[in-house]
């Protein structure tokens, strides 16, 4: 954070500074259990800073003349023709994840001015957005016209998984099941919104769209970009110098008094060495599984 040599004092480094700044922050929020009343839309961050910053009335503004409680009938008409989507999700521990959805025209649905869904399709099984929904249903979606109007919309709410099949109940003009499988949605995320507003064009790029092949569904290494960030590679590797000597699990499972806390850390209850995951979790190896995943069944 700069806050600009006319504000740092005299004798204190900008990075001091500005690690002021946030205590002072959080010892704002924090002021009187934060019960403090302030009418303003908004997190009470915003509000610090804008203060902080004197944005505070070019924010009003924005409040009182670009944010909504429910869509308009524009936004309606722009998410209906949108063919990609950014989903922003957390844990309950507000470790964060940001992912990419796509379909063809319409594949985002609007149920009425509140209420949107958008179709879960076969992925890479780590279910990072889905697992978050569960854990705490706050959601971010955020929704770009690169090829048109280059204007963006955000649409912030609650959300919930919810089966095809209830899917079919809430929307009678949903399309029926594509005929190739890895188009069918396999759950639906259904969104009450809280509160949607612009993304102004004037940082974004235009784009010319070209039309290509998408293989939904497909497991094909080659089709999904491969090891194009060596993430693969770099796994293997370190595997090969720090590999797990056979049967350390099993005599620390069944020796007395051994660390369990620490075996649960680096190791799987069948032995083997967990990976690095999305949040800094740890997950199984790669083909591996965990029985102790709910269910698919509690997904409905």
């Amino acid at each position: 954070m700069d806050l600009g040599h006319d504000r740092t004092p005299a004798g204190v480094s900008g990075r001091a500074w500005s690690i002021n700044v946030l205590n002072f922050a959080a010892r704002w929020r924090l002021w009187d259990g934060g019960r403090r009343y302030d009418p303003r839309p908004g997190s009470r961050g915003e509000h610090v800073l804008q203060d902080w910053y004197g944005t505070r009335d070019r924010a009003s503004k924005f409040y009182d003349r670009q944010l909504s409680d429910q869509l308009t009938p524009k936004m309606v008409e722009f998410i209906g023709r949108m063919e990609m989507a950014f989903i922003a999700t957390s844990d309950a521990g507000g470790e964060c994840d940001c992912s990419f959805r796509a379909g063809t025209a319409g594949f985002l649905r609007v149920l009425d001015e509140r209420t949107i869904a958008y179709p879960e399709f076969r992925g890479n099984g780590v279910m990072a957005s889905l697992g978050n929904i569960l854990e705490n249903p706050h959601i971010g979606i955020f929704m770009v016209d690169f090829t048109r109007d280059l204007i963006g919309l955000h649409v912030n709410g609650s959300a919930e998984i919810v089966t095809p099949a209830h899917m079919q109940e809430l929307d009678d003009c949903l399309p029926g099941p594509p005929l190739q499988p890895g188009r069918q949605p396999v759950q639906w995320v259904l969104v009450r919104v809280t509160e949607a507003y612009i993304h102004c064009s004037k940082h974004i790029p235009k784009l010319i769209p070209q039309s290509r092949v998408r293989h939904w569904g497909t497991d094909n290494p080659r089709y999904k970009g491969g090891d194009y960030f060596g993430a693969a590679a770099q796994n293997r590797s370190v595997l090969e110098v720090d590999p797990v000597p056979a049967g350390t699990a099993v005599a620390a499972i069944s020796a007395p008094g051994s660390d369990s806390r620490s075996r649960d850390d680096d190791h799987d209850h069948a032995g083997h060495r967990l990976r690095p995951g999305l949040n800094g979790r740890r997950y199984p190896p790669w083909g591996g599984t965990d029985d102790r995943a709910p269910a698919p069944s509690s997904l409905a």
